[in-house]
């Protein structure tokens, strides 16, 4: 055949219901990379030595951003908020995020995350995907290949993007964030749009009538089949598939989209922007939305946290953005009972340094990338609620105990899908692929 065939490359019981503590993901992304020695990762020694230049074991022959070079010096930065303890566990967070702080007994805090990325486009793409270099499958892909679909009328996996309004933060969001890779492209993310209709085409031309364009996509579908069983390209069949799907999300889309169902105090719950098309506020409603009408992962990608010239202000505004928005998706799957078997999962693509970025004390300082060591809290889907679990060295530079790498995480969440990870592969090219590449064990100290 001249196209890579589709088919299952497992046995059924690599993926299996039985097992499953989870069902769906919601993966809220911040991109740029939140500072986790301000928000979560409290050390005194920062605040104490601030200042002093961070000792040499530390930096040396260690790799940062290009925006370091020609810094000599690297003088240790204190968090600009305030910490505290919250809830029976005791969980340690910023003053800025005083809504993530009234649900942290609901939260699973990994504190030691690490990663070998230093860029963000990398980083990302090695989160989203499993390797560094585009072109692999997206975790919502291999969810959809895997698991497949909850619902007729909605997309198995949903993307959306939102930005600080001030657009102080230039990352790009690549399409192969949410890409399908080698899988099939039936198993790809649809992008919601933030303004607008949230996909194109939602309705018909004026004059077409329902049954019209319904016999339209029949005769379509026939002419498409026929060609698929003559030269066997799964891209065919997934092309009829997505036509199907688009004809029937022109009802569920509009009733998705309509919030006049939601209760006031619900609305309220996710802050003031959550009416404001586009942000993080109502991206994090609509996915609560989507999960319980049953798209099985949801992917909010939330630029605004790369600070390295304006971190004295932009900090709390990020934090300001996202913080309610995510603490009430939480409380609201939690309500409806959704979150005993939803993942949701918080974090960026890598954290910030414990030391200052240009100038100390000037008004544009700030913090480097920084992926060896920060923190990433996961919620619902049978992980350990009000857990802690890792820890950075004294400035929170390198994760010292109970190292959790990427790859770990990925087996972990796939896990409480129900997913063998070293068994969930799909054969391209003559090698069996996989989520977790030739990586990752679970970390079964996350859960419950």
């Amino acid at each position: 055949r001249r196209h890579t065939r589709y088919w299952r490359d497992w046995s059924s019981d690599v993926c299996s219901s039985d097992l499953a503590k989870a069902k769906r993901v919601v993966y809220l992304l911040q991109n740029g990379g939140p500072s986790h020695v301000d928000l979560f990762d409290h050390k005194p020694s920062l605040r104490a030595q601030h200042g002093e230049q961070i000792p040499d074991r530390f930096v040396q022959g260690v790799r940062f951003s290009s925006m370091l070079d020609g810094q000599g010096e690297k003088p240790l930065l204190g968090n600009l908020p305030d910490f505290a303890q919250h809830g029976e566990c005791g969980a340690t967070v910023s003053s800025f995020l005083p809504r993530t702080a009234e649900v942290v007994d609901h939260l699973c805090f990994v504190k030691s995350m690490h990663t070998t990325q230093v860029n963000h486009a990398p980083a990302i793409t090695y989160f989203l995907t499993g390797s560094e270099r585009p072109g692999r499958p997206s975790i919502g892909a291999w969810l959809s290949y895997g698991l497949g679909s909850m619902s007729e009328d909605l997309p198995t996996f949903v993307a959306m993007t939102s930005r600080d309004q001030g657009a102080t933060c230039g990352q790009i969001f690549y399409d192969w964030y949410w890409g399908s890779g080698f899988l099939p492209s039936q198993h790809q993310g649809v992008k919601f749009r933030g303004q607008g209709d949230p996909v194109l085409y939602l309705r018909d031309p004026d004059g077409l009538p329902r049954d019209l364009r319904r016999g339209m996509l029949d005769d379509l579908a026939a002419l498409n089949e026929r060609r698929a069983q003559e030269v066997g390209d799964p891209e065919i069949r997934a092309r009829i598939a997505q036509y199907e799907l688009a004809y029937r999300m022109q009802t569920s889309v509009p009733e998705l989209t309509d919030l006049s169902d939601e209760p006031e105090h619900v609305l309220a719950l996710y802050g003031p922007d959550v009416r404001r098309k586009g942000s993080f506020a109502y991206n994090c409603l609509m996915a609560r939305r989507l999960l319980e009408r049953g798209t099985r992962y949801v992917q909010l990608l939330h630029a605004g946290w790369d600070q390295h010239r304006n971190w004295n202000t932009q900090l709390e505004v990020q934090c300001r953005d996202t913080d309610a928005p995510s603490a009430a998706l939480v409380q609201d799957l939690a309500q409806r009972g959704l979150l005993e078997d939803t993942i949701v999962v918080w974090g960026g693509e890598f954290g910030r340094t414990p030391f200052c970025q240009g100038v100390l004390g000037a008004p544009n300082q700030g913090r480097d990338h920084h992926p060896y060591g920060f923190t990433y809290w996961l919620a619902g889907g049978g992980f350990r609620p009000g857990h802690t679990h890792g820890a950075t060295d004294e400035f929170g530079f390198n994760a010292v105990e109970d190292r959790v790498s990427v790859h770990d995480l990925h087996a972990t969440i796939l896990h409480q899908l129900g997913i063998d990870h070293e068994r969930f592969t799909y054969r391209f090219q003559g090698r069996r692929y996989r989520l977790t590449d030739v990586f990752g064990e679970v970390v079964p100290a996350l859960l419950a």
